[in-house]
């Protein structure tokens, strides 16, 4: 009944409904990736024969993107640890949902099974710096909400998958500098009469991810006044694509998520679009196993610095730039500031 009800609903919406058909279904199948592309999972930074190093005190976090590590091109036991592996690829959490960021392109026939966006291009490049080839990864598809279990299990070295650096997830895992400049925003049909996050919102029914910055700020807002009081926060959902299916399905009347992935499914579904502007800043950056930042997270850095002066524009301009317009905010890479060394 609900597949009938999800084909009916969908009909008509080529690659975009294919893609939310598989995410709606994403909690059960949280790693779609073949067997022998995933590993067993045993091999991730904080298993078996890591080397873990001794993460200094923290500094007061009140600006959590400039509290990363300086960069450097050493290796260390962490890195140590992937180099001398069996199956010597990185091993790294991603989307497989996300439209120019991390995706199957079904209307590609020359990407086959491959991912390809945004995060993706950052991914080899990341594979390429440490093991000498950027194909030498294991993708795994990891839910929104799992991104931190996943890094603190062990099952992945980091996560790439447009994270936000936050103070609490600070406490959870490490953070390279950042990488991409966002913002919440608003996403509804054409047709709602929502024009952003205001009294637009009145009675209307607010999707997001569980473990979502998006998810966390209307919770605070609906504690302390912030959202007009009779918008309805739904029950937030694992995974950021599956409010675009509640969307489609009349289900939600607004989806609030980053503004780089709300007009990338605003390009996929053209029923839908962004209302009003960005209401906060966020940065997103890599996220790796706290303890790691003495060889990983400086090196991810080095990388980020590299990456910056050649390889951002280049895949930015062909990912992200048609769907974000000219002059966003979001055109340049962020200027990379680290922690005082102590």
């Amino acid at each position: 009944m609900i597949a009938r009800r999800l084909r009916a609903s969908l009909k008509g919406w080529g690659g975009v409904g294919a893609m939310a058909l598989a995410c709606a279904t994403a909690l059960v199948f949280a790693l779609l990736l073949p067997d022998s592309a995933l590993g067993d999972g045993g091999t991730g930074v904080g298993g078996q024969g890591v080397a873990r190093g001794t993460q200094a005190k923290a500094p007061e976090c009140t600006d959590p993107q400039n509290l990363s590590p300086a960069p450097s091109s050493a290796d260390g036991p962490t890195i140590d640890a992937i180099k001398n592996r069996k199956d010597r690829r990185l091993i790294v959490g991603v989307d497989q949902n996300s439209y120019h960021w991390g995706y199957r392109d079904p209307n590609n026939p020359e990407a086959g099974s491959n991912l390809e966006g945004f995060d993706i291009d950052l991914v080899h490049a990341i594979a390429k710096n440490i093991l000498g080839d950027p194909d030498a990864v294991q993708f795994r598809a990891i839910p929104t909400s799992q991104r931190i279990p996943a890094i603190q299990g062990g099952k992945v070295d980091m996560v790439v998958r447009t994270m936000t650096i936050t103070c609490k997830r600070l406490d959870q895992v490490a953070f390279s500098a950042p990488y991409f400049k966002t913002g919440q925003q608003v996403l509804a049909p054409v047709s709602s009469d929502v024009t952003g996050y205001d009294k637009s919102l009145a009675g209307k029914r607010i999707c997001s991810a569980s473990g979502s910055t998006a998810n966390e700020r209307l919770t605070a807002d609906r504690a302390h006044g912030g959202l007009v009081s009779s918008a309805v926060v739904s029950p937030p959902v694992p995974n950021q694509l599956d409010c675009l299916v509640r969307l489609q399905l009349g289900e939600a009347d607004a989806v609030v998520t980053d503004g780089a992935l709300a007009a990338s499914q605003a390009a996929q579904d053209p029923s839908v679009e962004l209302k009003g502007g960005t209401f906060t800043t966020e940065f997103y950056g890599v996220a790796m196993k706290k303890g790691s930042d003495d060889d990983l997270v400086r090196r991810v850095n080095q990388v980020l610095a590299d990456y910056r002066k050649d390889g951002w524009r280049q895949s930015y301009d062909k990912w992200l730039a048609p769907t974000l317009g000219p002059d966003s905010p979001s055109e340049n890479p962020p200027v990379a500031q680290y922690r005082q060394a102590t």
